[in-house]
């Protein structure tokens, strides 16, 4: 049924994204799918160019690689069927852009429950919903137990 699995990642929430990554394991077992594990980097403002060093860019997406493969390492997936990339820009462009590069049939991602902002403004994963040309499942975080 699904052979090419998306799974965004914010490495600064790994363990919000555990769900994702288990549901698509679990594809990946089940279907012999791909998996490719993405994280964005936002695109630093102009405005804090002079205050950074010349090689800030460099060596961010060098972490994030490093750190994007260990995720992928330590995931439960079998190697063959996981792969990893970081690309740099708009959340929810270079999400819908990667599953288009990859011909993804399938985006796992998951979501913070909805608050009063995101009704208005607007999530990533509101956004993948509405533009991905692809079938998108939104893993909800369980809520915490009092």
């Amino acid at each position: 049924m699904y052979k090419s699995i998306l799974v965004p990642i914010d490495l600064a929430e790994i363990d919000i994204a555990k769900p994702a990554i288990a549901q698509a394991g679990l594809f990946s077992k089940t279907f012999g799918a791909r998996v490719r594990l993405l994280n964005v980097m936002p695109l630093m403002p102009v405005m804090l160019a002079e205050y950074v060093p010349a090689d800030f860019d460099t060596q961010q997406r060098d972490s994030s690689e490093q750190a994007l493969a260990a995720v992928a390492r330590d995931c439960g997936i079998d190697d063959t069927h996981v792969s990893s990339v970081v690309r740099q820009g708009g959340i929810y462009h270079e999400i819908l852009e990667e599953a288009a590069a990859i011909r993804a049939d399938l985006i796992v991602m998951t979501s913070h429950r909805p608050a009063m902002r995101t009704y208005f403004l607007g999530s990533n994963a509101g956004h993948v919903v509405r533009y991905a040309k692809c079938s998108v499942l939104v893993v909800r975080q369980a809520p915490a137990l009092p």
